[in-house]
């Protein structure tokens, strides 16, 4: 962990929630915001789904979710859940048979969608499904499945209807006495999603599910997704997270992360601080922080490292963190540890130097944490 404490002006107070849980991992109360994704590959095919699973687990996802838009999906689901190292969400969209398939191969949660599942009977059925095999349920409100009558209602997909779609479908649950479920009010407009879940989280205590659904790609989603989720993150609103990226499923995991590490939330990994480069650089920045970033990419223990290119701010950077280095000029730059100087380093030798430190000091916190024990 990071030798720089957080500063009281860095605190985030975090929305009071209860607390459910998908499958082992708790949602909300104080809870970590937990990280999800989802699977691209057709549901059915065990093997490539289960190779997206592992990989996304192995990046850090918490949860995973699967779709399950028919029979042959729901079957290979139990197959799935079995071998599954994280806890699987079961996606359910238009037929209500296949969350009660779901949660019968073990599906740790559904999501349902209120305006496509059906009738208030056929979600009873989903709900009685859920209470016998243990399965939370997450209400996923979209802007795009409104129900009929809140679009004439309203006219348009808006905040007030998307709040009252998700009121009426926690109504239905609470009345069937089920209280295990957290919930999502998704829009791709970033200012009609934050107004949603704005007005969710004064509505209601349940744990919230955040995402700007169809973001875009890598780059196009993440700067969505940063600005509209990064927004309620720092309002203190938010207990899972996912980032909906046209891009393999890791990559949104890897943003999650990012997110959450930005605003001090969540910290899993090397993070690296570093300089945008310019003529003032002792090396090339972006070539050394490329290879850092692939050479450090295994490291799970939280870490922060400042690779700066030159004297202006790089000193002041490397008090902050776990390791710097400073950009000196020929040839050769300071390295810190533990936010004071400690030795100078050729450039030439630098990537290999602070890997092997990095490495060091991540074998220091696993022994000094086996020791607490």
């Amino acid at each position: 962990m990071t030798h720089n404490p957080i500063r009281p002006w860095r605190n985030i107070e975090r929305r009071k929630s209860r607390q459910i849980f998908v499958g082992p991992v708790p949602i909300g109360g104080d809870a970590p915001i937990a990280v999800q994704t989802m699977t691209n590959t057709d549901s059915s095919d065990v093997a490539a789904t289960l190779a997206q699973v592992n990989a996304a687990a192995e990046a850090g996802a918490d949860i995973v979710r699967i779709s399950t838009p028919d029979q042959a999906s729901t079957t290979a689901l139990k197959e799935i859940v079995a071998q599954s190292p994280v806890p699987i969400i079961a996606d359910i969209h238009f037929h209500y048979r296949r969350a009660i398939e779901a949660a019968e191969a073990g599906a740790a949660c559904l999501r349902i969608n209120p305006g496509n599942i059906g009738s208030k009977e056929r979600v009873r059925e989903v709900i009685q499904a859920a209470k016998d095999h243990g399965c939370s349920i997450r209400i996923g409100v979209n802007a795009g499945s409104l129900e009929k009558h809140l679009l004439e209602k309203y006219g348009e997909p808006c905040p007030e209807a998307m709040v009252e779609s998700g009121l009426d479908h926690i109504r239905i649950l609470e009345d069937n006495d089920f209280h295990e479920y957290k919930i999502s009010v998704k829009a791709s407009d970033v200012f009609l999603s934050a107004a949603a879940y704005q007005g969710i989280a004064e509505a209601t205590d349940a744990p919230i599910h955040l995402g700007i659904t169809e973001a875009g790609g890598l780059t196009t989603g993440t700067v969505k997704s940063a600005v509209g989720l990064g927004n309620l993150l720092w309002a203190g609103i938010g207990d899972t997270i996912r980032v909906s990226l046209s891009a393999d499923p890791v990559e949104e995991v890897k943003v999650a992360y990012e997110i959450l590490k930005s605003l001090g939330l969540r910290h899993r990994g090397v993070n690296i601080i570093s300089c945008p480069s310019c003529a003032r650089q002792g090396f090339d920045v972006i070539k050394t922080v490329e290879a850092l970033e692939d050479r450090l990419a295994h490291i799970k223990t939280p870490m922060s490292l400042s690779i700066i290119g030159c004297v202006v701010n790089g000193p002041g950077e490397a008090l902050m963190t776990d390791i710097g280095f400073t950009g000196g000029g020929a040839g050769s730059g300071m390295v810190y540890l533990a936010g004071k100087q400690s030795h100078k380093l050729g450039n030439d030798a630098m990537i290999d130097h602070i890997v092997e430190q990095v490495e060091r000091r991540v074998e220091e916190i696993a022994q000094a944490e086996a020791a607490a024990e």
